[in-house]
């Protein structure tokens, strides 16, 4: 007997339960490991079609796929440390909107992030001078760093900083910038075919829990 295929999702609300379905499936540990076969290679060889595209932190242990237990050809991935915006990430981004038709962005940041704790240790009175590249990612996050702490200027104590809450913080700056950066996108939200969800992802739980979320879902 044939197995019934369940239907794409096209919505961003379709699309946000199916990725959170799949997250469950993965932090109950028994995923499905979908569209992982040999037809769909086959049938992914000359084009693409996305659900989705994700905005993610570089980590090693935020590999998106695995998190919502996604197939080949699902997700339009886009990392780098920190997930802090540049102009590759947002022109990725709008590739996926305006050419690929994804109807939702998943920005997703996770706890014990090593660019956040970087960040936050940069501002402190005996902080090492960073690499020059680094420091350009480190720069990014620095802005919530400094609303966390309550202090625009001067040296402040790293250990007195809530990690976790600074890294909420820049991923809301990440959204944010995201729609003040790009009409793609902000043109897309408006006309209803697009939704952004911010995410933090806790890597003991195996859980992306929404922080933010922008459009319709």
């Amino acid at each position: 007997m044939t197995q019934s295929v369940p239907a794409r999702p096209t919505s961003p609300a379709e699309t946000w339960r199916e990725l959170r379905a799949g997250n469950q499936r993965f932090i109950a540990g028994t995923p499905q490991h979908p569209r992982q076969d040999v037809d769909r290679r086959t049938e992914l060889a000359d084009h693409q079609r996305p659900l989705v595209a994700i905005f993610g932190c570089s980590d090693s242990r935020l590999s998106a796929e695995i998190i919502f237990d996604v197939g080949l050809g699902d997700a339009f991935v886009v990392r780098n440390a920190g997930q802090v915006t540049s102009d590759d990430v947002i022109g990725s981004l709008e590739y996926a909107v305006g050419v690929l038709g994804v109807p939702l962005i998943l920005v997703l940041g996770h706890d014990q992030c090593g660019a956040v704790r970087a960040a936050i240790d940069s501002q402190g009175p005996d902080a090492a001078p960073l690499p020059a590249h680094i420091q350009s990612v480190v720069e990014r996050i620095v802005p919530a760093v400094r609303r966390v702490a309550g202090s625009a200027e001067g040296t402040i104590d790293p250990g007195a900083i809530d990690a976790a809450y600074v890294g909420r913080e820049h991923l809301r700056d990440t959204v944010a910038e995201l729609l003040e950066r790009s009409e793609v996108i902000s043109d897309a939200i408006a006309a209803g075919t697009l939704a952004i969800v911010g995410a933090n992802y806790r890597l003991l739980e195996g859980r992306a829990e929404t922080d933010i979320v922008v459009g319709r879902i």
